[in-house]
This record gives C-alpha cells, structure tokens and sequence, in this order.
C-alpha cells in the first residue's frame, strides 16, 4: 500500500513581544516582500506579529500568498470578557492562523488543555486555522525513554484539540519540546521524527488537513533532517532577521 500524500509544506514566525510597533510593520513588509519566490508554489508562509499591529500588517499583505496570524484568542465571539481578544473579530481584522497553547502561555499564564482546545474550537468555529502548540516538559537522556514520555505528554494535549474541532477543518500542530524552546540547539533528529510520527497517527482518519510543524532553536539544516516527521517550521528569534528566515523559507521549500 503507497505511503499517504503528505500536506503541502508550511514555514511560520511568531514575533512575541520582542518588537515595537515601528519594527513590526517593518518587518511584515520584509516578509511581504519574500512572496512570489520560487518556493510559493510548494510552501505556505506565515507571520504571526501582535495584537496591536493585526490591522496594519493585514492590509500590507493583503496582496499576497502571506498568511497573517494572530498569537492568542479567547473560546467565546462576544462577551463581558475584559482584555480577551474575539476570535469573530480576529478573523474579521484578516487572520487565517491563530497561534494556541504555546508553552509560554501554559506556563506564565496557567493554561490548560481545556482551555487550548475550547479556544481551538472557537477559532475553527470562525473560519480561522488553529495552530495548536504542543510538547513535553522533561526531557530524558535515554532516548527510547524520551521517545515514549513525549508521546504520553503530548497526546492530550493533541487528542483535545481533536476532539473540539469539526473533522473537516485544518488543524497544524506545533511540535515544540519546552525544553528546546530557546536551547543552543534542536531536539535530536530521530527523537522529533518518533514523536511527531506518532502524533501524526493521532490524526489518522481526518477529513481536514492535519500538518505537523517543528518549533524549538529551529535553523538552516532542522528541516532537512527532520522531513520525515513533519510538515515545515515554526520559527522564533532566529527567523526575526529577514535574510535568516529567507534561507529557511528556500531551505524548506526546495527540499
């Protein structure tokens, strides 16, 4: 039996709070001006800046393949929701991808599973990919030990996302070990390709597209090693130079 087609390939930045509002715009229109490349027509490209700079950053990639995210949302449209951010109104400010459960939010901000998926649920509700974060927290040094407790970790954390979206929508799943977040290099290769097979059969029998990404001191070189396992990159600091992101857009893309 021939092996499934795989997902089209997929590269993202998360911009976090490292700009101001000048930069960020500056920035966005760097990423604007990477599309149309020879790496479109097998690559999607993402851009994931703040709040504050959604509408602006929206209208300058209205004319291109870029996708604009956002890097939360609340579960409810509309409400007595102090400081919440609607997914009705993301969606309508042009967001197609909105960034869930990242390790730092589950950490600072005390987010559950729970949370991740009804906040899944709501994005999906509106028309908008959510792009769920996941990973373990530990990290063991015997490898098939390693393999085995990122799985279990991860699981719920998948198998709640799923469970809270209809079948037929896209769903992306950010593979990020915390404790890679921000290390001087990735996960081990075959560790990332063992994890995210796994997890990828959790989504086995979809109707919608399920595409699995790697995060964590991603770089030139991550993606070929780790091909075999996911679907492209989301990338972090290291992508927030232009020309550094560009190398791994042509990387991932031409692979």
């Amino acid at each position: 039996m021939p092996p499934l087609p795989r997902p089209r390939r997929i590269v993202g930045v998360s911009l976090k709070m490292y700009f101001d509002l000048q930069s960020t715009l500056s920035y966005v229109r760097g990423v604007y001006q990477l599309d149309g490349e020879a790496w479109n027509a097998r690559l999607d490209l993402f851009v994931i800046p703040d709040f504050v700079t959604l509408m602006e950053s929206a209208r300058i990639l209205e004319s291109s393949s870029v996708m604009l995210g956002a890097q939360d949302t609340f579960w409810e449209d509309k409400g007595a929701y102090t400081g919440e951010v609607s997914p009705l109104m993301l969606r309508q400010a042009g967001v197609k991808i909105v960034e869930l459960g990242h390790a730092e939010r589950r950490a600072q901000f005390g987010e559950t599973d729970e949370w991740v998926a009804k906040k899944a649920g709501a994005a999906a509700r509106n028309g908008i990919v959510p792009l769920v974060c996941i990973g373990e927290r530990t990290h063991h040094n015997i490898a098939s030990a390693a393999v085995g407790a990122a799985i279990e970790e991860c699981k719920p954390q998948v198998t709640s996302v799923l469970a809270a979206v209809p079948d037929d929508v896209e769903v992306i799943l950010a593979y990020e070990p915390v404790w890679a977040i921000g290390a001087a290099e990735p996960a081990n290769p075959d560790h990332v390709v063992n994890v995210t097979k796994a997890l990828r059969q959790l989504a086995a029998g979809r109707k919608g597209t399920t595409r699995i990404l790697y995060g964590g001191s991603a770089g030139p070189g991550t993606f070929a090693k780790i091909a075999e396992g996911v679907d492209g990159l989301f990338l972090g600091r290291f992508a927030h130079d232009i020309n550094n992101l560009k190398k791994v857009i042509e990387e991932v893309g031409g692979a």
